[in-house]
Protein backbone atom coordinates (compact mmCIF):
# COMPACT_ATOMS: atom_id res chain seq x y z
CA UNK A 1 0.00 0.00 0.00
CA UNK A 2 1.45 3.59 -1.01
CA UNK A 3 2.21 5.59 1.34
CA UNK A 4 -0.39 8.22 2.83
CA UNK A 5 0.75 11.87 3.91
CA UNK A 6 -0.75 13.28 6.87
CA UNK A 7 -0.31 17.33 8.52
CA UNK A 8 0.85 16.84 12.06
CA UNK A 9 0.60 19.83 14.42
CA UNK A 10 2.35 20.23 17.68
CA UNK A 11 0.93 22.90 19.85
CA UNK A 12 3.36 24.01 22.48
CA UNK A 13 3.34 26.70 25.42
CA UNK A 14 6.55 28.23 23.23
CA UNK A 15 6.06 27.04 19.46
CA UNK A 16 3.34 25.65 17.32
CA UNK A 17 5.15 23.77 15.11
CA UNK A 18 3.27 21.78 11.82
CA UNK A 19 4.44 19.75 9.15
CA UNK A 20 3.50 17.17 6.55
CA UNK A 21 4.38 13.43 7.64
CA UNK A 22 4.53 10.39 5.58
CA UNK A 23 3.38 7.96 7.23
CA UNK A 24 5.79 5.31 5.85
CA UNK A 25 8.95 6.95 6.67
CA UNK A 26 8.68 9.37 9.41
CA UNK A 27 9.76 11.73 6.87
CA UNK A 28 8.64 15.45 7.72
CA UNK A 29 8.21 18.22 4.57
CA UNK A 30 6.77 21.59 4.78
CA UNK A 31 8.17 22.42 8.72
CA UNK A 32 6.90 25.44 9.84
CA UNK A 33 7.17 27.09 13.48
CA UNK A 34 5.83 29.73 15.36
CA UNK A 35 5.60 31.35 18.24
CA UNK A 36 2.74 30.25 20.42
CA UNK A 37 2.98 33.84 22.18
CA UNK A 38 2.04 36.33 19.37
CA UNK A 39 -0.45 33.93 18.44
CA UNK A 40 -2.01 34.08 21.69
CA UNK A 41 -1.89 37.84 21.92
CA UNK A 42 -3.95 38.01 18.89
CA UNK A 43 -6.80 37.16 20.94
CA UNK A 44 -8.14 34.71 18.30
CA UNK A 45 -5.78 31.99 18.36
CA UNK A 46 -7.64 29.80 16.67
CA UNK A 47 -7.89 31.59 13.64
CA UNK A 48 -3.98 31.91 13.45
CA UNK A 49 -3.55 28.28 13.60
CA UNK A 50 -6.39 28.26 10.80
CA UNK A 51 -4.68 30.24 8.80
CA UNK A 52 -1.49 28.40 9.06
CA UNK A 53 -3.35 25.44 8.35
CA UNK A 54 -4.89 26.87 5.33
CA UNK A 55 -1.22 27.16 3.74
CA UNK A 56 -0.23 24.11 4.15
CA UNK A 57 -3.15 22.53 2.38
CA UNK A 58 -3.00 25.00 -0.18
CA UNK A 59 0.83 23.51 -0.64
CA UNK A 60 -0.64 19.87 -0.03
CA UNK A 61 -3.76 19.62 -1.97
CA UNK A 62 -3.35 15.68 -1.07
CA UNK A 63 -3.78 16.13 2.91
CA UNK A 64 -7.18 14.88 4.16
CA UNK A 65 -6.63 14.23 7.76
CA UNK A 66 -4.66 16.35 10.15
CA UNK A 67 -3.63 15.70 13.66
CA UNK A 68 -3.19 18.06 16.49
CA UNK A 69 -1.18 17.44 19.70
CA UNK A 70 -2.07 20.11 22.82
CA UNK A 71 -0.85 20.42 26.45
CA UNK A 72 -3.72 20.24 28.43
CA UNK A 73 -7.06 18.59 29.19
CA UNK A 74 -9.10 17.67 26.08
CA UNK A 75 -13.28 16.37 26.84
CA UNK A 76 -13.94 12.85 26.04
CA UNK A 77 -15.48 13.48 22.44
CA UNK A 78 -11.81 14.55 22.02
CA UNK A 79 -13.17 17.99 19.90
CA UNK A 80 -12.89 20.61 22.79
CA UNK A 81 -9.66 21.29 25.03
CA UNK A 82 -10.90 21.65 28.14
CA UNK A 83 -8.24 23.09 30.33
CA UNK A 84 -4.95 24.22 28.56
CA UNK A 85 -2.51 26.09 31.37
CA UNK A 86 0.10 26.84 28.70
CA UNK A 87 -2.86 28.81 26.49
CA UNK A 88 -5.97 29.52 28.32
CA UNK A 89 -7.39 31.13 25.34
CA UNK A 90 -8.15 28.19 24.17
CA UNK A 91 -10.22 26.50 26.99
CA UNK A 92 -13.59 25.70 25.83
CA UNK A 93 -13.09 26.43 22.38
CA UNK A 94 -14.61 24.11 20.07
CA UNK A 95 -11.45 23.77 18.17
CA UNK A 96 -12.01 20.55 15.96
CA UNK A 97 -15.74 22.39 14.82
CA UNK A 98 -13.88 25.13 14.18
CA UNK A 99 -11.72 23.80 12.05
CA UNK A 100 -14.05 21.60 10.19
CA UNK A 101 -16.26 24.46 9.40
CA UNK A 102 -13.14 26.04 7.54
CA UNK A 103 -12.07 23.06 6.01
CA UNK A 104 -15.28 20.25 5.55
CA UNK A 105 -13.10 18.44 3.27
CA UNK A 106 -10.62 17.25 6.14
CA UNK A 107 -10.67 15.56 9.45
CA UNK A 108 -8.96 16.83 12.61
CA UNK A 109 -8.33 14.67 15.52
CA UNK A 110 -7.81 16.42 18.53
CA UNK A 111 -5.30 14.96 21.44
CA UNK A 112 -3.28 15.71 24.66
CA UNK A 113 0.59 15.97 23.58
CA UNK A 114 2.03 13.45 26.13
CA UNK A 115 -0.23 10.76 24.44
CA UNK A 116 0.16 11.95 20.77
CA UNK A 117 4.00 11.58 21.67
CA UNK A 118 3.59 8.44 22.97
CA UNK A 119 1.83 7.19 19.80
CA UNK A 120 4.42 8.64 17.94
CA UNK A 121 6.82 6.00 19.30
CA UNK A 122 4.38 3.11 18.59
CA UNK A 123 4.81 4.19 15.10
CA UNK A 124 7.58 5.90 14.15
CA UNK A 125 10.30 5.25 17.02
CA UNK A 126 13.45 3.15 16.10
CA UNK A 127 12.54 0.26 18.17
CA UNK A 128 9.24 -1.45 16.90
CA UNK A 129 7.10 -1.64 19.93
CA UNK A 130 4.57 -4.46 20.81
CA UNK A 131 3.93 -4.80 24.66
CA UNK A 132 2.29 -1.93 26.31
CA UNK A 133 4.61 1.32 28.10
CA UNK A 134 3.91 4.18 29.96
CA UNK A 135 5.66 7.01 28.36
CA UNK A 136 6.80 10.25 30.33
CA UNK A 137 7.76 13.02 29.13
CA UNK A 138 10.13 15.96 31.00
CA UNK A 139 10.18 18.90 30.51
CA UNK A 140 8.70 22.62 31.14
CA UNK A 141 6.04 19.96 32.98
CA UNK A 142 6.14 16.35 33.70
CA UNK A 143 3.51 14.38 31.16
CA UNK A 144 2.37 11.30 30.98
CA UNK A 145 0.59 8.50 28.75
CA UNK A 146 -0.01 4.83 28.89
CA UNK A 147 -0.35 2.93 25.23
CA UNK A 148 -2.28 -0.41 26.07
CA UNK A 149 -3.18 -2.79 23.76
CA UNK A 150 -2.00 -0.58 21.29
CA UNK A 151 -4.02 2.16 22.33
CA UNK A 152 -3.80 5.37 24.33
CA UNK A 153 -5.19 4.74 27.69
CA UNK A 154 -7.71 7.56 28.29
CA UNK A 155 -9.08 6.59 31.68
CA UNK A 156 -12.97 7.09 32.88
CA UNK A 157 -13.39 10.88 31.49
CA UNK A 158 -10.54 10.68 28.84
CA UNK A 159 -7.76 12.56 30.78
CA UNK A 160 -6.12 9.98 32.40
CA UNK A 161 -2.47 9.65 32.85
CA UNK A 162 -1.18 13.09 34.46
CA UNK A 163 2.13 12.39 36.42
CA UNK A 164 2.99 15.95 37.14
CA UNK A 165 -0.36 16.63 38.77
CA UNK A 166 -0.15 13.84 41.56
CA UNK A 167 1.71 14.56 44.83
CA UNK A 168 5.17 14.76 45.63
CA UNK A 169 7.14 16.07 48.47
CA UNK A 170 7.45 19.52 49.76
CA UNK A 171 4.14 19.78 49.46
CA UNK A 172 4.07 20.40 45.66
CA UNK A 173 2.86 18.32 42.58
CA UNK A 174 5.74 16.19 40.91
CA UNK A 175 6.29 19.06 38.06
CA UNK A 176 6.38 21.64 40.57
CA UNK A 177 9.56 19.65 42.03
CA UNK A 178 11.19 18.12 38.49
CA UNK A 179 9.99 20.93 36.03
CA UNK A 180 12.33 22.72 33.83
CA UNK A 181 12.25 25.85 36.18
CA UNK A 182 12.16 24.01 39.37
CA UNK A 183 14.94 21.91 38.19
CA UNK A 184 17.14 25.17 37.74
CA UNK A 185 15.93 26.54 41.01
CA UNK A 186 16.88 22.96 42.29
CA UNK A 187 19.92 23.29 41.11
CA UNK A 188 21.02 26.79 42.30
CA UNK A 189 19.97 26.37 45.75
CA UNK A 190 22.41 23.26 46.05
CA UNK A 191 24.57 25.32 44.45
CA UNK A 192 25.05 27.98 46.86
CA UNK A 193 25.46 24.98 49.96
CA UNK A 194 28.19 22.95 47.87
CA UNK A 195 31.67 23.73 48.99
CA UNK A 196 33.10 20.78 46.76
CA UNK A 197 34.90 21.51 43.20
CA UNK A 198 32.11 21.98 40.65
CA UNK A 199 31.85 23.20 37.12
CA UNK A 200 28.65 25.12 37.90
CA UNK A 201 28.45 28.94 38.61
CA UNK A 202 27.58 30.52 41.74
CA UNK A 203 25.71 33.49 40.56
CA UNK A 204 22.29 31.69 39.98
CA UNK A 205 22.26 31.16 36.40
CA UNK A 206 22.64 27.38 36.10
CA UNK A 207 21.34 26.34 32.67
CA UNK A 208 19.44 22.69 31.73
CA UNK A 209 22.00 22.30 29.07
CA UNK A 210 25.00 23.43 31.51
CA UNK A 211 23.85 21.18 33.89
CA UNK A 212 23.93 17.90 31.30
CA UNK A 213 26.77 19.08 30.24
CA UNK A 214 28.28 19.52 33.78
CA UNK A 215 27.47 15.74 34.69
CA UNK A 216 28.56 14.21 31.50
CA UNK A 217 32.64 15.62 32.87
CA UNK A 218 31.76 13.87 35.83
CA UNK A 219 30.86 16.83 37.55
CA UNK A 220 29.65 16.12 41.44
CA UNK A 221 27.06 18.35 42.11
CA UNK A 222 25.54 18.42 38.62
CA UNK A 223 25.16 14.52 39.26
CA UNK A 224 23.59 15.51 42.65
CA UNK A 225 21.34 17.34 41.04
CA UNK A 226 19.96 14.98 38.49
CA UNK A 227 20.36 12.15 41.57
CA UNK A 228 17.76 13.88 43.12
CA UNK A 229 15.16 14.31 40.10
CA UNK A 230 15.22 10.70 39.66
CA UNK A 231 14.40 9.35 42.94
CA UNK A 232 11.40 12.05 42.84
CA UNK A 233 10.35 10.39 39.51
CA UNK A 234 11.15 6.49 40.28
CA UNK A 235 8.99 7.08 43.30
CA UNK A 236 6.02 8.22 41.53
CA UNK A 237 6.69 5.81 38.45
CA UNK A 238 6.18 3.13 41.43
CA UNK A 239 2.47 4.00 41.50
CA UNK A 240 2.13 3.58 37.77
CA UNK A 241 4.01 0.26 37.64
CA UNK A 242 1.76 -0.88 40.30
CA UNK A 243 -1.61 0.27 39.06
CA UNK A 244 -0.95 -0.34 35.58
CA UNK A 245 0.84 -3.61 35.84
CA UNK A 246 3.15 -1.99 32.75
CA UNK A 247 7.23 -3.07 32.81
CA UNK A 248 8.24 -0.87 29.75
CA UNK A 249 8.84 2.81 30.51
CA UNK A 250 10.41 5.83 27.82
CA UNK A 251 11.42 8.87 28.80
CA UNK A 252 10.85 11.76 26.12
CA UNK A 253 10.59 15.16 26.17
CA UNK A 254 13.46 18.10 26.31
CA UNK A 255 15.12 17.31 29.42
CA UNK A 256 15.41 13.12 28.12
CA UNK A 257 19.00 14.48 27.48
CA UNK A 258 19.34 13.90 31.08
CA UNK A 259 18.45 10.23 30.94
CA UNK A 260 21.33 8.52 31.73
CA UNK A 261 22.06 10.83 35.31
CA UNK A 262 18.65 10.12 36.32
CA UNK A 263 18.77 6.48 35.73
CA UNK A 264 20.40 5.33 38.49
CA UNK A 265 18.92 6.55 41.03
CA UNK A 266 15.09 6.30 39.48
CA UNK A 267 16.10 2.48 39.03
CA UNK A 268 17.53 2.37 42.85
CA UNK A 269 14.05 3.42 43.93
CA UNK A 270 11.94 1.48 42.21
CA UNK A 271 13.66 -1.59 42.71
CA UNK A 272 13.28 -0.50 46.64
CA UNK A 273 9.80 0.03 46.29
CA UNK A 274 8.22 -2.29 43.80
CA UNK A 275 7.37 -6.50 44.69
CA UNK A 276 9.83 -8.73 42.51
CA UNK A 277 6.71 -9.46 40.34
CA UNK A 278 6.52 -5.69 39.02
CA UNK A 279 10.64 -5.28 38.96
CA UNK A 280 11.82 -8.58 37.18
CA UNK A 281 11.67 -7.56 33.50
CA UNK A 282 11.25 -3.66 34.43
CA UNK A 283 13.00 -1.77 31.46
CA UNK A 284 13.56 2.10 31.11
CA UNK A 285 14.24 3.28 28.28
CA UNK A 286 15.10 6.85 26.71
CA UNK A 287 12.16 7.60 23.67
CA UNK A 288 13.75 7.91 20.40
CA UNK A 289 11.83 10.47 18.71
CA UNK A 290 13.52 13.76 20.57
CA UNK A 291 12.38 17.16 19.48
CA UNK A 292 10.24 15.46 16.35
CA UNK A 293 8.23 13.41 18.84
CA UNK A 294 5.23 15.67 19.33
CA UNK A 295 4.97 16.54 15.59
CA UNK A 296 5.16 13.08 14.57
CA UNK A 297 3.01 11.94 17.11
CA UNK A 298 0.04 14.48 16.22
CA UNK A 299 0.23 13.10 12.81
CA UNK A 300 0.00 9.52 14.25
CA UNK A 301 -3.27 10.26 15.32
CA UNK A 302 -4.45 10.23 12.00
CA UNK A 303 -3.93 6.67 11.81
Amino acid sequence: MAAVEYLGIDIGGTNVKMGIVNSETGQITNFYSHDTVSWRKSGHFEDRLGEAIGLQLIDNKNITKVGIGLPGMINSARVTPIEITAIPELNNVPLVEILKKRFPTVDFFLENDANAAALGEFYFGEERIDESYIFITLGTGVGGAAIIGKKVFTGGRGNAMEPGHTPSVNGKVLERNIGKNELLDLANSMRKEFRGITLLPDDGTISTTGLVASASEGDVLALQVFAKVGELLGENLCHLVAILDINLILIGGGLSASFDYILPSMTTKMEYWLTKYHADGLTIKRATLGNDAGLLGAASLCF
